[in-house]
């Protein structure tokens, strides 16, 4: 209604005192969200103040309009005992009074008016009662509620009544009423300055406490987040970013350079994706690097027995997605081999396994990886600098389980105390890189390497309280999650 507006200042200038109590009242047939436009926008020019009023309705469902035209189930089973001079047979209710008969029986017994006799109903009183039900349902339908809050609460008990908001509005004079609406100027054009017409024009007061509009520009994804802040603890610690914009290896450095035997599992179909075109990789340049492989898989070498079997270069050639970063951990050794000296790498990166999807796992994520090479090194001082690493990420309890992988010996899968969960929880895996693996890149005998890694995956749906991976990446992500997630920080307990 278009003219509604007007109709309101009409109204209220013919109004006792300038007010208007209720509109559904004073401007019966007219939607509250017609009556909400109108107000709200007189308000905005200050020509009228209102204060919503908000009081609960009850309607009535099918089954009770039903029981307003014809009576409730218990009259109607009354009278259906009085025309049985004889009293009506129980076996006879469902047929005379359909699938409302039983609960008509029910209340009839409970009210008084009806009572067994054998295997009939007969009267109990002898006059017809009044039809309480059918007066109070007809009641609410007219006036919206009822006065006798007990039968109000029965009737919702049985389902015959339904509860919903009457929204309505008590309108008043404001300090700019006029019946006539002035159009308030939102800007000051070059035209009003040219003109001078600025001076005299009206302005709509200006809304501090409207948002403003979003800037529509692109958001990290938590996974970054979480990434950006293991960075910043990697660069605290003196560590070096490796290069690994590369989601292709070849079988060599995923596998062979870190001593997985070629018969491993994991280098089955089914754990690793692997490439058809192009078919073969090209291997290191440094063909002794690539004859102490050899030798350290087929027949032993550098105090290791080996695997014993026939180690195949074709094998070694074959493209893969790279299962771990380890493999880009392998390359920077064997040229850190070259000037050995004491250095901390660290990599924040995609990898992908062949596996089934679900609430945990994917076929892709990302893992953190960290290695320090450094000379004399032992197992306590990886255990130290776990301690020292995850204290930065607000873990402080910790333990070490032995653990078994190919490249690493001793091993050790690393647990942190979940307090909400209240249970320790692995977090990730660690260990010492075996001799044989570092003296085949040509390293010193007496330099050793520890490393360690995490899925960055975990500890991020820990901080955003997800629980499904398929929420945090996917198509089921939502963008508001997204969007409006904050920045984290690793300062407090991340389990």
């Amino acid at each position: 209604m278009s003219d509604l507006p007007h109709q309101i200042l009409s109204a209220l200038d013919k109004a006792p005192n300038g007010t208007i109590e209720d509109t559904k009242t004073a401007f019966p047939g007219v939607s509250t969200e017609q009556v909400q436009a109108a107000v709200t926008s007189l308000a905005a020019k200050s020509m009228v103040t209102f204060k919503a009023k908000e009081q609960d309705l009850w309607t009535l469902t099918a089954e009770a309009e039903d029981i307003v035209s014809n009576g409730s189930h218990e009259i109607r089973l009354y009278d259906e005992v009085v025309k049985s001079l004889e009293g009506l047979k129980i076996s006879e209710v469902g047929k005379v009074l359909g699938p409302s008969g039983k609960l008509g029986q029910q209340r009839a017994f409970k009210n008084g008016w009806v009572r067994k006799d054998g295997d009939k109903l007969v009267k109990n009183v002898e006059e017809k009662p009044v039809d309480t039900t059918a007066q109070d349902l007809l009641a609410i339908k007219k006036e919206g509620t009822l006065a006798d809050a007990k039968e109000l609460a029965d009737l919702k008990k049985r389902k015959l009544v339904t509860k919903t908001k009457l929204l309505s509005f008590a309108i008043s004079k404001g300090p700019e009423f006029a019946l006539e609406i002035q159009k308030l100027e939102t800007d000051v054009t070059i035209e009003m300055i040219q003109s001078g017409a600025w001076k005299t024009a009206k302005f709509k007061p200006y809304n501090f406490s409207a948002e403003g509009a979003s800037p529509g520009a692109g958001a990290l994804h938590p996974l970054n987040k979480v990434r950006e802040e293991f960075r910043q603890i990697f660069f605290s610690m003196g560590f070096t970013e490796m290069p690994t914009a590369q989601y292709v290896e070849s079988g060599f450095w995923n596998f062979d350079a870190l001593y997985v035997p070629q018969q491993h599992p994991a280098r089955d179909l089914q754990d690793t994706f692997y490439l058809k075109n192009p078919t073969k990789a090209d291997l290191p340049e440094d063909k002794k690097y690539l004859e102490n492989i050899h030798a350290v898989h087929e027949t032993g070498a550098y105090g290791s027995i080996g695997y014993r079997y026939p180690w195949k270069t074709e094998e070694s050639q074959k493209l893969v997605l790279r299962t771990h970063t380890t493999a880009i951990s392998a390359a920077m050794l064997h040229k850190l081999a070259k000037d050995p000296k004491p250095a901390r790498y660290f990599s924040i990166d995609r990898v992908f396994r062949n596996e089934a999807v679900d609430a945990t796992h994917l076929a892709e994520f990302h893992q953190v990886e960290g290695v320090i090479a450094d000379y004399n090194l032992t197992l306590g001082d990886l255990i130290g600098f776990m301690e020292r690493f995850f204290a930065k990420m607000g873990v402080h309890q910790l333990r070490f389980k032995a653990a078994y992988n190919p490249y690493t010996e001793p091993s050790m899968e690393i647990f942190g105390w979940h307090g909400g969960l209240g249970k320790w929880v692995e977090i990730g895996n660690s260990g010492m890189f075996r001799p044989e693996m570092l003296e085949s890149m040509g390293l010193p005998k007496d330099m050793r390497v520890h490393g360690w890694g995490l899925s960055l995956e975990r500890p991020t749906m820990i901080k955003y309280g997800v629980s499904n991976i398929r929420e945090l990446l996917g198509h089921k992500v939502s963008l508001d999650f997204i969007e409006n997630n904050p920045a984290v920080r690793l300062d407090e307990d991340l389990v």
